[in-house]
């Protein structure tokens, strides 16, 4: 391998010296399959199955690996994954103050739903339980791993977001780190705890249901809300009312509430301008690493881009440069445009609402 080969195929984390944080850099995946450009637009919906999508049922995937003919969730290990047991194991020393790792952790896909042209929004609740109980299965698997700190899942939803295939899918990123948002997250949780006795979440829970104003849904156990200080426009929290670490602990009757406000939510965004909504999905749950996490408490976050149908939200001076949010919306706003369409997806109306204002 010549130097030039070297510095394209880079796979390794650095430690990032100001924001102390670490840094994936996984060049390798740059060649990895992209069919983002492919994706069916509603005017000519999707084939339930792809020939050519390396997500469905039966297809072979770029490492030569046969998807089986599954007919519900489906989760394998990833191709192209970002940290592995592959991943080089004596990276070049990194030079003057700054140091490097192995990019050791476990990478997996989880699909869905072998139907390719459908999204989670338009899957049944007993479908998205099944999820939850998966995603509740692998949190455990992987996060009993000694080597594993942390277990993120994540959906990228759409085009504008970079989605690589249009199948309904989300990937897990197990890591011999912390990801820093969680960390934080953990951090503010335990001082709270220890400060107020009780978990910082409930205190936010207790003062939306105060205002109610900016609840999109809820029921007995589980709530969805846009945050009081949300950062974007459509920015959507969804989570058990009773305090738990992670998925893990929840228990049969929550996780079928969970599925039923975090599929009313979904709907709500499709229905809001009546298109397949795009977003990015990430599970906030309690680190692996053995840590007292008794305060923290797991939801699910929705970052969507979009401020309108063609509009996106686009990070600039104060959120990449100062690394604070400037939103140019209000919550309240927002929320009430959420609660404000059906809770029925607009594919199954007879004659497709107008939520245009016309």
């Amino acid at each position: 391998m010549n130097h030039d080969d070297s510095i394209k195929g880079v796979w390794e984390e650095r430690w990032h010296p100001l924001r102390e944080e670490w840094v994936i850099v996984a060049a390798h995946r740059q060649n990895r399959p992209w069919s983002g450009e492919t994706v069916q637009r509603e005017e000519a919906p999707a084939p339930h199955y792809v020939s050519d999508c390396y997500l469905c049922p039966g297809n072979t995937r770029v490492s030569g690996k046969v998807n089986p003919n599954y007919d519900g969730v489906y989760v394998f290990d990833n191709d192209h994954p970002c940290v592995g047991s592959d991943a080089p194991q004596n990276p070049v020393p990194a030079p003057g103050i700054y140091r490097n790792r192995p990019a050791q952790g476990i990478a997996r896909v989880v699909c869905y739903t072998p139907r390719h042209d459908l999204t989670l929004a338009e899957l049944g609740t007993s479908e998205v339980e099944n999820l939850l109980t998966c995603w509740q299965q692998q949190y455990v698997d992987l996060g009993n791993r000694p080597e594993i700190n942390h277990v993120l899942f994540f959906e990228n939803k759409g085009e504008v977001v970079g989605v690589s295939n249009p199948h309904p899918h989300c990937q897990i990123y197990a890591t011999n780190f912390v990801f820093k948002t969680i960390e934080n997250e953990a951090l503010v949780s335990r001082r709270y705890l220890r400060e107020n006795g009780r978990p910082i979440f409930h205190d936010i829970i207790a003062s939306e249901q105060q205002d109610s104003r900016r609840i999109i849904c809820e029921n007995e156990h589980a709530i969805a809300f846009l945050p009081y200080f949300a950062r974007y426009a459509y920015e959507v929290y969804v989570a058990p009312k009773q305090t738990h670490a992670s998925l893990s602990a929840m228990s049969v009757t929550e996780i079928h509430d969970l599925a039923d406000v975090l599929r009313e939510t979904l709907i709500r965004f499709d229905n809001l301008w009546q298109m397949s909504f795009p977003y990015v999905m990430s599970l906030h749950q309690a680190p692996t690493d053995g840590g007292d996490h008794r305060g923290f408490h797991f939801h699910i976050e929705f970052h969507p881009p979009l401020r309108k149908p063609n509009l996106l939200k686009y990070l600039a001076g104060p959120e990449i440069g100062g690394g604070n949010f400037l939103s140019d919306t209000s919550p309240e706003e927002k929320a009430a445009e959420l609660k404000a369409v059906s809770g029925v997806h607009y594919k199954k109306f007879p004659v497709k609402p107008d939520y245009s204002g016309t």
